[in-house]
């Protein structure tokens, strides 16, 4: 597994316990603003996983798909994505 892969899956798992922690945290009546500031913390490491995988996907795949001519694909999953990163 590469450096980006291995990063991505910590930050999964990472945020997987997180997760689990903020369940708890609604569970036991938790003041709301603690459970909200977790939820972020949650979210930026999906987010730094989601870059990371993406980073990975640039550097190989697309790189690959440019070698062998196939490149123009790769680029339009690429705007897909980061289409829907930015929720348009």
């Amino acid at each position: 597994m590469n450096e980006e892969k291995t990063k991505a899956l910590q930050s999964l798992k990472t945020s997987k316990g997180q997760i689990e922690g903020i369940i708890k945290m609604i569970e036991d009546g938790r003041y709301c603003m603690d459970i909200a500031n977790q939820i972020i913390a949650a979210q930026a490491l999906l987010k730094k996983a989601n870059m990371l995988i993406l980073k990975q996907h640039l550097n190989h795949c697309v790189k690959d798909a440019f070698l062998n001519n196939t490149g123009e694909e790769k680029v339009d999953e690429i705007v897909y994505i980061l289409a829907k990163l930015m929720d348009k």
